[in-house]
């Protein structure tokens, strides 16, 4: 199996995938081994930047919160915030003044409510632009959210902040992420506490009797550790933050077609 982030890994910085990854993961599906895409990203957003062919067997989307068979469109696996845990970090989010957005129950996560107290981050309003029709305005009293996929917040590139924030929730997943938008400030999401892209990986490879010892994975960003900390042949690209790039063996980088380049320096056959 190999198993490979989208943004930043796959995509190069024109949101492309090079002919030479495509080609690349053409052979490995002649050859029989597995094809996943894991992203952040839903289903939605996955299906605005890729084509419903494109050569890949499943979409581990939303960090882990669901796979999608890319075959038959069914969703395999899903996890979400069960209502009250997401009333309580929502009450919790609005005493500090913290604006949100919480994302509705997987598969419909592109649909979201949020809240707004002062001044947004650009982040969080471009973002909005590119979900316009999609957004609803928070209701506390009565609730107008319950079940949900995951929380958004958007933070300053101050990863000491970050980890302050973060040490308020327990007993759920709060991932940490490198915003695709502006590429310095970090993204916040929080998700029930058995999402990862390293469990949902997890399960496919229970689900073919693959051992983990016979998975490449890439990524490039610190959304990906639990993926890279899973599988047997871990990978990031040239252009991973350091931290990263100082765990795991390093390829060229996105732009020149990094995906290619890690499946070339392991053995991915069939038995």
């Amino acid at each position: 199996m190999v198993v490979t982030d989208l943004d930043g890994t796959l995509l190069n910085d024109n949101q492309q995938v090079s002919f030479v990854d495509v080609n690349t993961l053409v052979s490995l599906g002649n050859q029989g081994v597995i094809r996943v895409i894991a992203t952040g990203r839903s289903p939605f957003s996955y299906q605005r930047v890729m084509a419903s062919d494109f050569p890949i067997d499943y979409l581990v989307f939303s960090s882990g919160a669901g796979i999608m068979n890319c075959k038959t469109r069914e969703i395999l696996y899903s996890m979400n915030l069960p209502e009250p845990v997401v009333h309580e970090i929502a009450f919790t989010l609005r005493q500090l003044g913290v604006p949100f957005k919480v994302l509705a129950p997987v598969p419909e996560n592109h649909h979201y409510v949020y809240y707004q107290h002062g001044e947004l981050h650009p982040d969080f309003v471009r973002r909005m632009e590119n979900y316009r029709g999609f957004e609803t305005p928070i209701s506390f009293d009565p609730p107008n959210f319950g079940e949900a996929c995951q929380f958004l917040i958007i933070l300053p590139p101050d990863p000491a902040g970050y980890e302050a924030l973060k040490a308020l929730f327990e007993g759920v997943k709060v991932i940490r992420a490198t915003s695709p938008i502006d590429h310095q400030s970090i993204w916040m999401e929080i998700y029930q506490k058995e999402v990862s892209k390293g469990n949902a990986v997890d399960f496919l490879c229970k689900l073919h009797q693959i051992n983990k010892l016979e998975v490449m994975g890439i990524g490039n960003d610190y959304n990906d550790t639990d993926l890279l900390g899973f599988v047997g042949h871990p990978f990031v690209v040239s252009n991973a933050p350091a931290e990263l790039k100082a765990l795991y063996q390093e390829v060229v980088s996105n732009n020149e077609s990094g995906f290619s380049a890690a499946a070339g320096k392991v053995e991915l056959v069939t038995l």
